[in-house]
């Protein structure tokens, strides 16, 4: 394996990444041996093979890395730590998305501009930035190369697949070389699942057509987005994983799990969050503020009669609970409010987005204060008003996931030309 820097235009190096990324996927991972994901496998991330080729993708750059709190290693220390430390890496900058490179903000935050504490490094804020804005924070910093290591939940409308897209786009004005380390998919690969966004919906939670589950790895939506949204592609390079399979969940990585957001603290909420999240354009809370966010659902009014309707819908995989709550901070603060919690049983039978529409449908239909968001948030998140409107309309599950299949199809084809795991 030679992850070493090619000279290339950058149509060719888009090409000639690809074929650098499947050369010996396969004996590497055979060859790694044990302790790692199932049947013997040894999961090897994007930064354990740029470290083991001696940073030699890095050679002679001025780098700076796109990262958040679960930018770590096996043994959790931070990569900039660890690159910042070794001298094969001249490491210049680090860019922070939402909540921060150190992760010290909520939702909808950023920790803004300053030098890092532990390294002395320059701390530039992404947040909410794309574009010449963008790009010529990139050009200030000095760097070469941007580096983008984040562990992504695999769901459209968490923000950091569009940090990726927007920092891709903004390398390219600045022209800077871009590498995307890879990480699972936390919730599998297996598939693609829910509505495609329509792009007069596009939002910083979707920016692109794709699925509302896409089921890709962040090295592979990158190539999605190079191949086929990007007006001008950027000069791409990506380090794959070893040892993963699109049938993994993240507990067969055996990899730390670090808390990518504040209310993802657990593997277990990416698994509900790509069908849960749609309550956050409802008059319900989503759990925030509690310990078990998106697994719990509720608000002031509803009691059992939800739960009982959720577990008569058939929804494979999942059981309800009746369940009672007081958010600590978010939507009903300070108040014991009524709803479910969802309790996955069989993750793999367990479709996430068919559940959540599930769920909006029972409870639009067992408590009448049931409303939509004022500024219809649910369509961004959705990418489209067809799920809104057709429950209006008293539609039930089956025609809701029904509207949106035609759609999902063609992303599917487009998805299946940048998968590159098996």
């Amino acid at each position: 394996m030679n992850l070493s820097r090619r000279s290339l235009s950058r149509r060719g190096l888009l090409a000639a990444t690809t074929a650098t990324a499947l050369t010996s996927a396969a004996p590497a991972a055979a060859a790694s041996g044990g302790g790692g994901s199932g049947g013997g496998r040894r999961l090897r991330t994007g930064f354990e093979r740029l470290a083991a080729d001696g940073y030699a993708l890095l050679d002679g750059e001025r780098v700076g890395v796109v990262t958040n709190p679960t930018g770590v290693t096996r043994d959790v220390r931070h990569i900039v730590d660890v690159m910042h430390a070794d001298d094969r890496v001249d490491l210049v900058a680090v860019f922070g998305p939402e909540h921060g490179f150190r992760g010290t903000a909520q939702a909808g935050g950023s920790e803004g501009r300053h030098d890092d504490p532990a390294t002395g490094l320059p701390v530039y804020d992404t947040y909410q930035k794309s574009g010449k804005a963008l790009a010529d924070i990139f050009t200030a910093a000095g760097v070469d190369t941007i580096v983008f290591d984040i562990q992504d939940a695999g769901a459209r409308f968490y923000t950091y697949i569009w940090t990726l897209f927007d920092c891709m786009e903004s390398a390219e004005l600045a022209g800077k070389r871009f590498v995307v380390l890879d990480r699972p998919n936390p919730v599998t690969g297996r598939g693609a699942y829910g509505p495609v966004l329509h792009k007069e919906f596009a939002t910083f939670v979707g920016r692109q057509p794709i699925a509302q589950a896409h089921g890709m790895t962040v090295t592979e939506l990158a190539l999605l987005f190079n191949g086929e949204f990007l007006e001008r592609p950027a000069e791409l390079e990506t380090v794959r994983m070893t040892g993963w399979k699109r049938s993994d969940f993240y507990d067969a990585s055996r990899l730390p799990w670090v808390p990518p957001s504040p209310n993802m603290p657990t593997p277990e909420t990416a698994l509900v969050y790509g069908g849960t999240c749609l309550f956050e354009g409802t008059n319900l809370s989503e759990g925030r503020g509690t310990t078990r966010p998106f697994e719990l659902l509720g608000a002031e009014g509803i009691d059992r009669k939800w739960a009982a309707a959720a577990n008569d819908a058939g929804l494979r995989g999942v059981h309800f609970r009746e369940a009672y709550f007081a958010p600590t901070f978010s939507k009903f603060q300070g108040k014991t409010i009524g709803g479910v919690q969802l309790h996955v049983h069989d993750r793999e039978a367990y479709d996430p987005v068919r559940t959540g529409i599930a769920l909006l449908v029972t409870a639009k239909k067992t408590w009448s204060g049931f409303a939509w968001r004022s500024d219809n948030w649910i369509d961004k998140l959705t990418g489209t008003t067809r799920v809104r409107t057709m429950i209006d309309a008293g539609a039930d599950t089956d025609e809701v996931v029904g509207g949106w299949q035609e759609d999902l199809a063609r992303f599917r084809a487009v998805r299946k030309r940048y998968l590159r795991y098996p």
